[in-house]
């Protein structure tokens, strides 16, 4: 009715015009309609056309992007949309999940939320609570609000992206129209969520007509502390300083300890913080690789923009040390491999096959003959790897240190080996250079308060970001109290840091340590029965305020450790499980249950 009534007064429109504009209209909701009034007044602006008033220009909201990290790349991937937002002259705020309290959606017109999935689909730690409130419709009728969802997560991995999912899921649910479909990205996701994030802001910023088309606001930068140059896409090249082996020479595990200079950069980390290593493949699995598809080395590729022999490209930019679903499924077109085809209807016989078998292993169970772009199209980019740092700055000053578990194993006879552990143990020399970038984890930090006291649960290299507590506590003289529980199979192979530890000990700055060493007899003793085992005195801790830290495998560790805990405070808190449940979550809540597992 209402371009009618326009076509009847002063209107530039004809009949006609006005004919057609209703008909467009009547097929467009509330958020389109508000893109197409911003695109045809940049139009207008550009064509000295008729001008409008000063007030349509004017914004009509915010956007709020929100983010559920667990090791980081999920706030990364937030806060470089926050970035394009500002740059665009978008109005933007940007949260952790943990932090947003969920009433607020109600007075939001405009959310972003970008989260990764954890474990078998679960919602990253800091997201528990935000997940679960707005699963239970907390939020809410949020007919009033547009958003976009961004999941990353690994396609190797059943529940790929659940919790991207879940989000959309529940706003949906809840009246909330989406701005555009949800993007599911797997490991490798740059390209994709750069993609995503350009489309999403131009919707955004058109929908709240914050400026005239060709208008750019100045880029805001993002910092945390002391901004530095190196980053993910920009890593830094360090130097190799020790590459020593810490478990004795008996020992099944193979795990070093490694120095790695930041000299000349302007990287800092705090204790809790992840070191990225980029890496090459070993030269030997490429060519092994190259000879069962039947491709010449020096075959001429594109990687981006760059012009590469295969060789080369395989050898830097693509995943080979890892099975992934999507190699197995193009594969198994290529191959008529009669196996790979009845793998791909069982998600969980595939996943345990990618976790077991190389990109070469796939391959050789029945070779055949590909082209470069078939090779190249079915691989993934390869991804830096991330690993806790084991040292604090305050310390170590210009180095960094790691406390890395070499991946070994074989496979129908032969040796195979991890992509970035053995790179470093095996393939670069001490003195030797490797890209880096810190990643930081706001998620998994001591108390501000030293007098707060900790409880540390790191079993094998889950180890490495307590070294890093208790090494920055000693330098800030915290008086806080410290309790370590560690386990490995042997007393005498397995201890790692062991004099460190003692030395601590000895000097009354770890009031506690509880050892689990699983082989030394009959029965396997792991971290979690000696929680059980103090339960009185755990218990005892945390209603004093302790905050509780578990660093290592998510798969069966953190979770058997997570039931001692509600277990332990059931027991000595009388309370019920549910109720034992929500004293648990009321300390994740706090910020005093933290987790870095993977």
């Amino acid at each position: 009715m209402l371009l009618k009534e326009l076509a009847a007064s002063a209107s530039p429109l004809n009949e006609q015009q006005v004919h057609k504009l209703t008909q467009v209209a009547a097929e467009l909701s509330a958020t389109q309609l508000a893109w197409v009034s911003g695109y045809f007044y940049g139009i207008s602006q550009q064509q000295g056309g008729v001008s409008v008033p000063a007030a349509a220009a004017q914004p009509a909201g915010k956007l709020t992007i929100i983010y559920a990290s667990q090791t980081g790349n999920a706030k990364g991937v937030a806060e470089a949309l926050k970035a394009q937002a500002s740059a665009s002259g978008v109005a933007v705020d940007l949260f952790n999940a943990a932090d947003y309290k969920i009433k607020q959606l109600k007075k939001e017109t405009h959310v972003l939320i970008v989260a990764s999935t954890n474990g078998e689909g679960e919602a990253p730690d800091d997201a528990i609570e935000f997940h679960k409130q707005l699963k239970a419709g907390k939020a809410g009728k949020l007919d009033g609000l547009h958003y976009g969802v961004l999941g990353l997560g690994d396609s190797s991995y059943e529940f790929f992206c659940q919790t991207g999912k879940d989000f959309d899921e529940y706003l949906s649910k809840a009246g909330a129209t989406p701005l555009l479909g949800r993007l599911d990205c797997d490991v490798d996701y740059d390209a994709a969520a750069e993609s995503w994030s350009q489309s999403v802001v131009a919707l955004v910023k058109d929908a709240l007509q914050l400026e005239a088309a060709n208008e750019a606001a100045p880029v805001v930068p993002l910092t945390q502390g002391a901004a530095s140059l190196y980053n993910k896409k920009n890593p830094f090249a360090a130097e190799l300083v020790t590459n020593q082996k810490i478990t004795g020479r008996d020992s099944d595990k193979d795990i070093r300890h490694f120095e790695i200079s930041l000299d000349g950069s302007d990287l800092s980390y705090q204790p809790g913080d992840a070191l990225g290593i980029w890496f090459s493949n070993d030269e030997s699995l490429v060519d092994a690789l190259l000879a069962l598809v039947e491709l010449a080395p020096e075959t001429p590729v594109k990687v981006g923009d760059e012009s590469l022999s295969l060789r080369e490209a395989l050898v830097n930019h693509y995943e080979l040390t890892q099975g992934y679903a999507s190699f197995v499924q193009a594969y198994a077109e290529w191959s008529d491999s009669e196996k790979l085809k009845a793998l791909l209807e069982d998600k969980a016989a595939l996943r345990e096959y990618c976790a077991n078998h190389q990109i070469l292993d796939i391959v050789r169970e029945q070779p055949a003959s590909l082209t470069a772009e078939q090779l190249q199209g079915a691989l993934r980019r390869l991804t830096p790897r991330l690993y806790s740092i084991a040292s604090s700055q305050a310390e170590v000053e210009d180095e960094v240190h790691l406390t890395v578990g070499v991946v070994r194993f074989e496979q129908d006879g032969e040796a195979r080996a991890g992509g970035a552990s053995s790179f470093l143990s095996d393939r670069l020399e001490e003195g030797g250079q490797v890209r880096v970038f810190v990643e930081h984890n706001d998620n998994f930090r001591l108390p501000a308060n030293d007098d707060t006291p900790v409880i540390m649960v790191g079993p094998g290299t889950g180890i490495a970001p307590f070294r890093a507590f208790i090494q920055e506590r000693e330098a800030r003289e915290a008086a806080g109290q410290n309790w370590l529980f560690f386990g490995n199979p042997h007393f005498t192979q397995d201890f790692l840091y062991q004099t460190e530890w003692q030395r601590y000990v000895k000097s009354g700055l770890l009031n506690k340590i509880s050892l689990a060493f699983s082989r030394d007899q009959q029965e396997k003793v792991y971290v979690q029965h000696k929680l059980r085992e103090q339960g009185a005195e755990v218990y005892a801790w945390l209603e004093q305020g302790a905050h509780f830290y578990v660093c290592g495998d998510a798969n069966k560790m953190a979770k058997d450790v997570h039931e001692a805990l509600i277990e332990l405070v059931a027991e000595h808190g009388n309370k019920s499980r549910e109720q034992a449940e929500d004293y648990i979550d009321a300390l994740r809540s706090a910020k005093r249950y933290q987790r870095d597992v993977y």
